[in-house]
């Protein structure tokens, strides 16, 4: 769940778990791995993005439910595939979901590959509508060339930096520049891993207004979600 800063629900990040034949849940650290190395992530990715529309779908026929915005984690294999664009906005429409509300996370590695190509799939999908946020952001090799010229909306400070801004100096620093350079490029900014009222408090006082972690809710199913989600905007 992702919440602004009056502890309101805007909109959540799909996680996936992968449940075993004895109902346990496996961690995507796991079989994300495996996944990738079998090319197993593709098909995987394109399910996630047809629920993640679905889903927006549904939640777009509720008045309570309407405005909230979905992020999906893209993997490196599938951004890559030459009919990607396509990929999504098939998804899109035969959903009738609002592109407006998607947001497509990818990772400062994907952009040390091919950037031409990058730049040009993140153009055409935004031109529809979705979104995209920098997942991770300062914990690879960072260039301020990316940020200028992707089309970009939101920055994800780390949890790894969230985790220490109140014990560590460098992490707080790391953190407090993230913020900075959002609000100097005009993009959001919304920190990952938050766990406690001080850390909420800290990054609220440097600017930055938008949360998800333990502190506000554990990863849950959609149908919990929608439910909360009600309950704070009415």
């Amino acid at each position: 769940m992702q919440v602004d800063r009056d502890g309101a629900v805007i909109g959540a990040e799909c996680l996936l778990r992968w449940q075993d034949q004895q109902g346990c849940l496996i961690s995507p650290a796991v079989f994300i791995p495996l996944a990738e190395q079998s090319g197993l992530i593709r098909p995987i990715g394109h399910w996630v993005l047809q629920t993640a529309c679905t889903q927006l779908a549904v939640w777009s026929a509720r008045t309570e439910t309407a405005q909230l915005t979905l992020a999906v984690y893209i993997s490196a294999r599938q951004f890559r595939r030459m009919d990607f664009v396509d990929q999504v906005m098939d998804c899109i429409e035969g959903t009738g979901a609002n592109p407006s509300r998607l947001k497509l996370e990818i990772t400062e590695s994907l952009l040390l590959d091919d950037v031409e190509d990058t730049v040009g799939k993140m153009i055409a999908l935004k031109a529809r509508g979705v979104g995209f946020a920098l997942d991770d952001f300062g914990t690879g090799y960072s260039s301020l060339s990316y940020l200028k010229r992707l089309p970009f909306d939101q920055l994800k400070i780390d949890r790894s930096f969230v985790l220490d801004v109140l014990t560590d100096a460098n992490a707080a620093a790391i953190a407090r520049t993230i913020i900075a350079l959002g609000r100097t490029l005009e993009l959001a900014v919304i920190a990952e891993g938050v766990e406690t009222a001080e850390q909420r408090d800290w990054l609220a006082l440097q600017g930055c207004h938008a949360y998800q972690g333990y502190f506000f809710e554990r990863p849950e199913p959609l149908e919990r979600l929608s439910l909360d989600a009600a309950k704070t905007l009415l």
